[in-house]
């Protein structure tokens, strides 16, 4: 009797469970995904060094709306990080589930309609911060001072490359 399908078997297995670890990758308090995008919905937030009001403030997210990547979950606490991957403990009640996203690349077109050759709307600079719409795979509509547009899913950070949203 072969080995042969005794190897497949146990490849499968084993990559099997692994996708699935991946997959049930869940916060211990939400049950929501880890890590997920979020939004500051204040226009100061505080940043602790752990998650309780004792910890040291690190610093002070100052930008309503900027969207934050959440790392982790610890009671009221979340664990968050920003585009340049700095971060510490927010406390949940600062936070939204509306998504946001940054602009990384400086005179992004926001376009018509999700085509390269579409007509531009207006150009947004970089660091701007715009409320997400629907998402295809490689395509965002977004809202950025009051202008609509369609810009590409590699020029923001705030949502996932392979991320689709209606």
């Amino acid at each position: 009797m072969s080995s042969f399908p005794w190897r497949v078997f146990a490849f499968l297995a084993l990559t099997g469970f692994a996708a699935q670890a991946v997959a049930q990758d869940r916060g211990k308090v939400t049950n929501l995904p880890i890590p997920r995008y979020v939004s500051l919905k204040a226009d100061e937030g505080n940043v602790r060094r752990g998650p309780s009001l004792s910890h040291r403030i690190d610093w002070v997210f100052k930008h309503r709306n900027m969207p934050l990547q959440v790392t982790g979950e610890h009671g009221h606490w979340r664990r968050v990080q920003d585009r340049d991957g700095q971060g510490g403990w927010v406390h949940y009640s600062l936070l939204s589930g509306a998504r946001h996203v940054i602009v990384e690349r400086d005179l992004t077109p926001l376009r018509v309609k999700p085509d390269t050759e579409a007509p531009v709307n207006a150009y947004a600079e970089a660091g701007v911060v715009a409320r997400l719409g629907s998402c295809s795979l490689d395509w965002c509509r977004v809202t950025a001072n009051g202008t609509r547009g369609w810009v590409r899913k590699s020029a923001l950070w705030g949502v996932e490359p392979e991320e689709l949203r209606e």
